[in-house]
């Protein structure tokens, strides 16, 4: 199935991360490090996927602010994961949030990495 352009910058994005790997379990695009989800991107099968889940500690209140945005179900959004469309945020935030996520669930060794590579600590 073909994915929307979107999607496929945000997968790419994703997947740009130390050790970011694409997996397709339970029918849905998701983008893992080692054996974590950070980032669900939909349903493979079906309507092409217009929403994302992450998880955010620092910015779940900002997100839960946009239209369409919600907890993640099954007792996800109790820990910070949230649910939103990808036409709520204006360009970049969803990025962010991406990257929120990644150094939420990513070994610390790996979030680091990303602090050398941008030169900031």
């Amino acid at each position: 199935m073909a994915r929307g352009a979107r999607l496929e910058d945000l997968v790419a994005h994703a997947l740009a991360f130390p050790e970011a790997w694409e997996d397709h379990p339970w029918g849905e695009t998701v983008v893992k490090v080692g054996k974590k989800v950070f980032v669900f991107l939909g349903a493979e099968e079906g309507d092409l996927p217009n929403r994302m889940t992450v998880k955010l500690p620092d910015s779940a209140d900002q997100a839960l602010d946009l239209p369409g945005a919600f907890p993640t179900g099954y007792g996800l959004g109790r820990s910070g994961w949230v649910t939103l469309r990808l036409d709520s945020a204006p360009g970049g935030v969803l990025e962010d949030w991406i990257e929120e996520s990644y150094r939420t669930v990513a070994p610390k060794r790996l979030s680091r990495q990303l602090d050398d590579a941008s030169g900031t600590e």
